[in-house]
């Protein structure tokens, strides 16, 4: 699904970003991608989505 309108990231893309930079930030994770937000609507969306993912990785590693 697209998250990030402005710059056609998808969410899969931030979030495998995000994993590979080992970041919370979506703004470091959109930099990952050779982006930075533009409107910044898609922020929120993107820290509530990297968060759970990194929530699920560590419950998982458990």
């Amino acid at each position: 699904m697209i998250l990030c309108v402005c710059n056609g990231l998808k969410d899969r893309d931030v979030l495998a970003a995000a994993r590979d930079a080992r970041t919370l930030c979506p703004t470091r994770a959109y930099a990952e991608l050779g982006a930075r937000p533009q409107c910044g609507q898609c922020l929120d969306h993107a820290a509530m989505l990297i968060e759970a993912d990194a929530t699920e990785l560590a419950i998982a590693a458990e």
